[in-house]
């Protein structure tokens, strides 16, 4: 596991909408193990394996993070902003951010004051930033209206193996999936194997559509983060017992694959490896929604990496976690390689 690919790609922002850069460092990994590589207008990168197999499995990774947009530069020089994604403005409030324009980062904090932490519900609309301009003139020749800004907030490793950074939901997803396709690959898996590092899925879900729709898969796993329940306040009555370090978690719920999810139990009793479960009554709240609608319908089945703190600018992974991801995905294709060559069922009845 390159620990340090991962450290590369969670410094580099990519609030979603404005994904182009972390997307060229994708491609660029990619391109040591894909056969072929595509993009498309909506920004996803696909590094492909086996490109001609009669079979082939789609694995997506969202790349973007939440944030925010510059909708305003005031005369004062503080800029107002626009969410992207569901963030949650109280969490920010006193908090450094990076204004990003052209490519080049501008430091900026978000601005606090008594009234505003006394106020019950603090909107998008409350926050401003400041980067330390006197006046509008003088912001407006370091930064621009549609400027992305995200928290300022770098790699740090914790206790037991953990670390703590922002946006590890879902770089964390998309750099398994570039390391299950690469591990899968070398382990000799016969089937197609598109690696989607996917655009927008915090906001519109817009990457995943046109990679499933473009690529046209037998399958799909989604790789995401899911919710911790050993975090304070977390309740694991809400969608099942996850714990930090607890290895994949594999979902049951209406939008998941029952015979994909069968195997994915099944290579990982073969790995001795422990997963966790969680429960999705409804949508899973992920790329793999979208790819369950899209084209003729495409079966899905998800595996998440457990997350504290989730879109916060402090969550918190473990690495073991990510590892084990990595480990049951390779495998799982190298057998679901096997399987569709003797006629893989994915329906769950038949007349």
């Amino acid at each position: 596991m390159n620990r340090e690919f991962l450290k590369d790609l969670l410094a580099t922002p990519s609030v979603s909408g404005y994904e182009e850069a972390i997307q060229r460092k994708a491609l660029a990994y990619g391109k040591e193990f894909a056969d072929t590589q595509i993009t498309d207008p909506s920004g996803n990168a696909v590094s492909i394996v086996n490109p001609d197999a009669a079979h082939r499995v789609l694995l997506c990774g969202h790349i973007d993070e939440i944030g925010f947009v510059v909708t305003h530069i005031d005369e004062s020089g503080r800029l107002h902003l626009a969410e992207a994604g569901g963030v949650s403005p109280r969490l920010y409030v006193g908090s450094p951010v990076q204004v990003w324009h052209e490519g080049s980062k501008v430091n900026g904090v978000i601005a606090t004051s008594s009234d505003l932490v006394k106020k019950d519900k603090i909107e998008v609309s409350d926050l401003s930033v400041d980067i330390g301009a006197s006046s509008g003139e003088e912001a407006s020749a370091a930064v621009a209206v549609g400027d992305t800004v995200c928290a300022d907030v770098p790699v740090r490793e914790l206790m037991n193996d953990c670390f703590t950074c922002r946006a590890l939901d879902d770089r964390t997803g998309a750099f398994v999936v570039l390391e299950a396709a690469r591990e899968a690959a070398a382990q000799g898996a016969s089937m197609g194997i598109c690696a989607a590092t996917t655009t927008g899925e915090e906001t519109t879900g817009r990457g995943a559509y046109h990679a499933a729709a473009r690529l046209k898969p037998d399958c799909c796993i989604a790789v995401d983060v899911t919710w911790a329940s050993d975090a304070p306040g977390a309740n694991p009555n809400d969608t099942g017992e996850v714990k930090l370090g607890g290895g994949p978690v594999l979902c049951m719920g209406s939008a998941v694959n029952k015979p994909l999810n069968a195997l994915l139990k099944q290579v990982a009793q073969e790995l001795d490896m422990k997963v966790q479960w969680e429960i999705a009554g409804s949508r899973t709240g992920t790329d793999g929604d979208t790819v369950n609608r899209a084209d003729e319908g495409i079966p899905m089945a998800l595996v998440s990496i457990p997350l504290r703190y989730m879109h916060s600018s402090v969550e918190v992974g473990s690495w073991k976690d990510i590892q084990d991801c990595i480990r049951l995905l390779s495998a799982f294709i190298v057998r679901l390689s096997e399987e569709m060559d003797k006629g893989f069922d994915f329906c769950p009845v038949r007349p």
